[in-house]
């Protein structure tokens, strides 16, 4: 006795208008939101504060990437080491750098607060 496989579903015929509605629907939003930007109040300088905040953003960033790349870099060389003391050293060392890459970065926004308080901005 023969099995016969069952059909497959067939799906609804596609609009042949679908695609360019879309399409145009996406060009319009495009164009709205840049009409938008285009049209908008330009924005205003930011204040001293603001930059030393965002310094410190960036600083905080780049130091705990660093940080991390040390940490993994520490920790591979920690797995791959075979019990090689030269290499345990090694791995140590950078893993030691993670740990006081990670301390400046938690430690950057007061040293930056105190570096603003010598030059004297609020």
């Amino acid at each position: 006795m023969a099995v016969r496989p069952c059909p497959r579903p067939r799906r609804p015929p596609r609009s042949p208008y679908a695609l360019p509605a879309v399409l145009s629907l996406a060009v319009l939003l495009v164009v709205f939101a840049l009409a938008a930007v285009a049209f908008a109040d330009p924005p205003s300088p930011p204040s001293v504060d603001q930059v030393f905040k965002n310094i410190t953003l960036w600083i905080v960033g780049i130091v705990a990437t660093v940080a991390t790349t040390f940490l993994t870099i520490g920790g591979l060389r920690y797995l791959l080491a075979s019990g090689d003391p030269g290499e345990v050293e090694k791995a140590k060392g950078a893993l030691r750098s993670a740990g006081i890459g990670y301390m400046i970065a938690i430690l950057a926004p007061v040293i930056l607060d105190i570096l603003k308080s010598l030059v004297g901005a609020k």
